[in-house]
């Protein structure tokens, strides 16, 4: 119980709020900016190989898998080529950055990546844990097993939150970012996997036994500001049980990212509550339409983008209920409903909506929820609550951004909160976030395919969004914002091969 209060109070105390932001330094430290690549020093580099071929997109949806590739170097270097790898660099006023596959929040990327991989030719002829290098597209050597530590044929991936490259910018309510971002990372890994054929099972492990499977629990390898807090790990493979190996004291130190920190005691607080036994999510059982052929996979997941702008042009009814549809792919996120601001859908009626991904859901959201809403039925979830135009709505509730207005719609993750807490713990407030990351990849890629481009939006006003709703207690709360329409792009920038 004292985890979830922690909980309960890190999320009240980091809600932004009309007369007061989330507390953060409220300007932007560059001289100490952190460094966005994550190396271990003296850690042998294995380069991997690029591929351009990759299944059409919309075969990832079959209801039978794609033939399941061999585990072998040119899979595990395109698996994560199209997950965690670069998808370009941006140029523009003497400034250069990347973008990677997977979304970030302020484009920091917290989130790192370990493997425990068989012996594969070209990587080690014996079991390896390893660290990607995405500006590299490389694996860094880390420690070398004797014997067969996993069923053959299996990959364990593990995420980790390196919190200081969010914290840095975003102060108190980074954690959720970063969370959010383990959320993308894990499900661009499952599209990535998806490409090649196989299942990508997120595992309910304890979070400490991930620390000490990738030596994170080894603190003098770090800067002590500059730790990663471990997150999730997903198997692709076998599901036939295993034991984790031990990891001996590793001799590489992790590279410093900045010269000095502000700490955030809160942040400290909620990342050591929030561990335990990553909880198993009971699956969403709706199965969801094919997409439309389409482009290659490849292809779309280097394509896509954060819109920084958008131009407040409308879409087709149809291209509405695909992306919403494509929700349902994330079928371990079953806790998420959307409420959501349509502004120019054609032949769907400006207001306000609700989109019921669970059906199990239906009545206790409309008992918490305003009793005055109409929740007229328009068919496969969606439900109009209200007709009026929210644009302005919409943007003041995020902080006044544009972009929520201007695109197509917008809308808000709403979580069933206070009873996951109860039934999972602290940890169950983590795992929420990551349902909604994985979500936001996939809506991502969905735009993405369908010539749209979306953002996720971290910075709302919580409480004014509720209020809106009718909500009265924590029953519901929303996590996670996001808008889709059609953006403007910025001539200015100009873009340069990943590799």
């Amino acid at each position: 119980m004292e985890n979830i209060t922690a909980a309960l109070t890190y999320h009240d105390r980091t809600k932004h709020r009309p007369q007061r932001y989330a507390a953060s330094l409220g300007y932007m430290d560059w001289a100490t900016q952190p460094d966005p690549f994550r190396r271990y020093e003296g850690a042998p580099l294995i380069a991997l190989a690029h591929t351009e071929i990759t299944p059409p997109y919309h075969l990832l949806f079959g209801p039978e898998p794609l033939p399941a590739a061999p585990v072998c170097f040119e899979s595990i270097s395109q698996l994560l080529r199209y997950s965690l790898g670069l998808a370009a660099w941006k140029s523009a006023g003497g400034s250069t950055w990347a973008l990677r596959c997977n979304a970030s929040s302020g484009n920091l990327h917290p989130t790192e990546c370990y493997l425990l991989t068989p012996p594969v030719s070209g990587i080690a002829d014996k079991a390896v844990l390893s660290h990607y290098a995405p500006r590299e597209h490389a694996l860094e050597m880390l420690h070398t097993y004797e014997g067969e530590p996993l069923p053959q044929g299996t990959i364990l991936i593990a995420l980790s939150s390196l919190i200081w490259r969010e914290m840095w910018k975003y102060g108190e309510r980074c954690w959720p970012y970063c969370q959010l971002d383990a959320g993308h990372a894990a499900q661009s890994l499952k599209t990535a996997a998806a490409m090649l054929g196989w299942e990508c099972e997120l595992l309910s492990v304890e979070t400490d036994e991930i620390g000490r499977l990738c030596g994170l629990d080894q603190l003098e390898r770090f800067d002590e500001h500059e730790r990663e807090s471990p997150d999730l790990l997903l198997r692709i493979g076998q599901s036939a049980p295993f034991a984790f190996p031990d990891t001996p004291a590793l001799p590489c130190r992790a590279n410093r990212l900045s010269p000095s920190h502000h700490a955030w005691p809160a942040v400290e607080a909620i990342d050591t509550a929030a561990r335990g036994i990553y909880p198993a999510s009971a699956p969403i059982l709706r199965p969801r339409r094919l997409p439309l052929p389409s482009r290659s996979a490849g292809e779309i997941i280097l394509k896509r983008r954060s819109a920084q702008m958008m131009d407040g042009t409308g879409i087709s009814e149809a291209v509405f209920r695909q992306i919403l549809d494509a929700s349902l792919y994330c079928r371990n996120a079953p806790d998420i409903t959307f409420a959501i601001f349509v502004h120019n859908v054609a032949e769907i009626e400006k207001g306000l909506y609700i989109y019921v991904r669970n059906h199990e859901e239906r009545e206790t959201l409309r008992a918490a929820m305003d009793p005055e809403f109409d929740w007229n039925d328009c068919g496969e979830g969606l439900y109009l609550l209200r007709s009026l135009d929210y644009r302005s709505t919409a943007q003041r509730i995020s902080c006044n951004q544009e972009i929520a207005k201007e695109g197509a719609f917008s809308f808000g993750m709403l979580c069933r909160f206070s009873p996951v807490l109860e039934e999972k713990g602290a940890i169950g407030y983590k795992n929420l976030y990551h349902q909604c990351g994985m979500i936001g990849q996939t809506l991502y890629l969905e735009a993405t395919s369908l010539g749209l481009s979306a953002t996720g939006i971290g910075c709302f006003l919580d409480d004014e969004f509720h209020a809106l709703l009718g909500l009265r207690d924590q029953r519901y709360q929303s996590l996670y914002h996001f808008t889709i329409g059609r953006a403007i792009v910025d001539t200015r920038i100009t873009t340069l091969p990943p590799y």
